[in-house]
């Protein structure tokens, strides 16, 4: 069924702990999510660049067969959304060195009339008041689900818990749900969460996996145990990726925000996040084949095994 995602392209500059760092590289929640998505479904993409975003990074997009770039608005005179971080020594964790809005302070980009029929909506992070407006352009709706990040529960929580009545599920990182519910502990903050509305809730937990809690039960999912990590950017939009691809693509006739259905979901979402992270920006992505794909979720299959 069609899928659509709305969000941040960007351009990144990033430092890893070993000494290496990539300056104005592709990024963006919308750009890995629709790169990752596209290995189990088509999607649109609904976003807005500058006129300085260099012509090679939307050949890169192109590269992914199923990313519809119908919704990717180039607006003259403005500047391309920048993020610049610097991980720690965990790689888990990262400092914000510099964030220009830039283009995402003006009116956010139009939705194709194309679009509007799209059954599946990710809201991926950009301002909730941005994604509220997004959400209402898509009337037939089937599944809608969010993501947010710290800066937007810092100055936009009003607008942010509004939009968790609108959705059926919400993505953060685990400090994220920390930040919004004041909760450490992850199960809790998570059912604090389904109080504002959502049906379920997935918090990310970088190398320690995904916790799943849904109004119907809770189920934690480990990371796949990867060799080599050489840059998380964007492992946490590529599992939603993953997780709405599946969804989007599923014949099933289960409800899609069934608790089965979505730990199904996630599961393919660990796996695409896996490959994400070796390498920088969606240079991996880029070169992934889908027999790769299916080759470690196999392997990720196997080792949830039990006997």
């Amino acid at each position: 069924m069609s899928l659509t995602v709305t969000g941040t392209i960007g351009i990144d500059t990033v430092f890893t702990p070993d000494g290496q760092h990539r300056e104005n590289v592709l990024g963006g929640s919308c750009t890995y999510f629709a790169a990752a998505a596209s290995f189990y479904a088509p999607v649109r993409m609904v976003a807005v660049v500058g006129d300085d975003f260099p012509p090679d990074f939307r050949r890169t997009i192109a590269r992914f067969a199923g990313v519809d770039t119908a919704g990717l608005e180039v607006r003259r005179g403005s500047k391309t959304f920048r993020w610049g971080g610097r991980y720690q020594p965990d790689m888990d964790h990262r400092d914000t060195l510099y964030t220009e809005l830039n283009v995402l302070t003006e009116a956010p980009p139009p939705v194709p009339d194309a679009y509007r029929d799209s059954r599946f909506v990710f809201l991926a992070n950009t301002h909730p008041a941005v994604q509220i407006g997004l959400l209402d352009q898509f009337p037939g709706r089937r599944l809608a689900v969010a993501d947010t990040m710290d800066l937007w529960i810092d100055t936009a929580r009003a607008e942010l818990e509004l939009l968790l009545t609108r959705v059926d599920g919400l993505v953060l990182n685990f400090d994220e749900a920390e930040r919004f519910t004041g909760l450490r502990n992850t199960v809790a903050a998570g059912r604090r969460l389904l109080d504002f509305g959502p049906r379920f809730v997935v918090v990310k937990k970088g190398e320690h996996g995904a916790i799943l809690v849904h109004r119907d039960g809770i189920a934690a999912l480990p990371a796949y145990p990867a060799e080599r990590v050489v840059d998380p950017t964007g492992a946490g939009d590529s599992f939603a990726g993953g997780m709405m691809g599946f969804l989007a693509s599923s014949r099933d006739t289960e409800e899609p925000t069934a608790f089965d259905a979505v730990r199904r979901a996630m599961a393919h979402g660990t796996v695409i996040a896996s490959f994400t992270i070796e390498a920088f920006s969606l240079d991996r992505l880029a070169s992934l084949t889908r027999s790769e794909v299916d080759a470690r979720f196999s392997e990720y299959q196997r080792m949830l095994r039990l006997h």
